[in-house]
């Protein structure tokens, strides 16, 4: 089976070895995303709040990328640092998809990079 990278400027650069993205068959891999501006690399100031929405963002950015958007995602994984964030991220995740929402898992974490409050990862249908 054939695989497509994908990438876009309107998303963070990898910050190791691994693509944004990867299309194989009917599926679009999407990269764990954190809030880090895609301009300058550094991660967005103001707390979970902004950085769950650059997160999204970053994540809208792949999707559309690939020629699909967020309304593809039929799964998302969220990484928080503290799970005491999980109601202000849903509420942002919230302005982002609309029923039937993407299936979900939400994992506690001890740390994430560069010292992160939350990263998202997705699979989308295409």
């Amino acid at each position: 089976m054939s695989r497509t990278s994908i990438h876009t400027d309107l998303a963070p650069k990898a910050i190791g070895p691994y693509s944004q993205a990867i299309r194989t068959g009917n599926a679009v891999y999407l990269s764990g995303q954190i809030g880090l501006d895609p301009g300058s690399g550094q991660l967005v100031k103001g707390g979970i709040e902004a950085e769950a929405r650059r997160v999204f963002e970053n994540l809208k950015a792949v999707a559309e990328a690939s020629g699909k958007g967020l309304g593809d995602v039929v799964k998302l994984t969220i990484y928080l640092a503290d799970l005491a964030h999980f109601t202000k991220v849903n509420e942002i995740m919230a302005g982002y998809f609309h029923e039937p929402y993407p299936a979900r898992a939400t994992i506690g974490v001890a740390a994430l990079p560069r010292g992160a409050q939350v990263e998202v990862d997705a699979v989308m249908a295409v």
